[in-house]
């Protein structure tokens, strides 16, 4: 039993050196990193939490969060090889459910929605997010409600997502949109903070649509004066433009006869 408990954190301790290049042994994991300590103290709260010593797993999850910073309910359930990076602020919600080898940076929050809302109605509901194997969500990321992130997903930086993610696709966004769409080469990649460096920029994108729509625009502004500088489009009472901005058609009602009062004008 020991021997498995030792491989199990010597796997997980491992797991962290392999996506964090800042670690440089184990034993500076063990005692440094508050992210591996917070996971180590959680097993523990959710072994009581499991066998019913709910306020005791309270009492050592509490313990855990003095010590680390970071807060996760004893009823969450967590895989193997999940890393918190950095860790501050994070928040795991109590039906939140964690698969194998996740990573979340500081300040991400799996949290409920409107939990002060009719709380006794949400009592042994699930109110938290389910997170598929290797997932990655950046930091700030808020994953809220009953959803499912599937995976190999990624959750950018900041985001708010209250939907679900399909596995293998990249969100980013308040709230969360796709900007990277399936690919089977994601499954693989690791990218810190859930943000890929080759990332389209969104706002450069809609610039350059601005600009697109300004240069259509502009060559039928210019298609429209070239016309006007010859003949002239035609006007909507089927007269076209003269040179001067007039009617063609006027000069010939000013050389028509005006009729005088008494007389009946005559038209051939």
């Amino acid at each position: 039993m020991s021997l498995g408990i030792f491989k199990t954190l010597r796997d997980e301790i491992d797991s962290m050196m392999a996506r964090d290049p800042a670690a440089r042994s184990r034993i500076e994991v063990v005692l440094t990193y508050p992210g591996f300590q917070a996971v180590l103290i959680h097993r523990v709260a959710h072994a009581c939490w499991q066998r019913g010593f709910r306020l005791t797993g309270r009492f050592i999850a509490n313990i855990g969060r003095w010590l680390t910073g970071i807060e996760i309910h004893p009823g969450a359930r967590i895989g193997r090889r999940l890393f918190i990076d950095h860790g501050m602020g994070v928040v795991i919600g109590e039906t939140a459910e964690i698969g194998d080898d996740v990573t979340l940076y500081h300040d991400v929050t799996l949290g409920g929605i409107a939990p002060s809302v009719n709380s006794a109605a949400q009592v042994n509901k699930k109110r938290h997010p389910t997170i598929r194997d290797r997932v990655i969500i950046g930091s700030g990321a808020q994953v809220l409600g009953p959803i499912t992130v599937g995976e190999c997903a990624r959750v950018g930086a900041n985001a708010v997502v209250v939907a679900d993610v399909a596995p293998r696709t990249t969100v980013v966004g308040i709230p969360a949109r796709v900007v990277v769409p399936k690919d089977q080469q994601q499954r693989e990649r690791f990218v810190a903070y859930g943000m890929p460096l080759d990332l389209p920029d969104p706002v450069a994108r809609a610039i350059d649509g601005l600009l697109d729509q300004v240069s259509r625009l502009r060559a039928r502004v210019e298609a429209l004066e070239a016309g006007r500088a010859g003949e002239g489009p035609a006007l909507p009472n089927g007269d076209a433009a003269a040179p001067n901005g007039g009617h063609e058609g006027d000069a010939e009602r000013a050389r028509a006869p005006v009729a005088q009062p008494g007389m009946r004008r005559i038209d051939c």
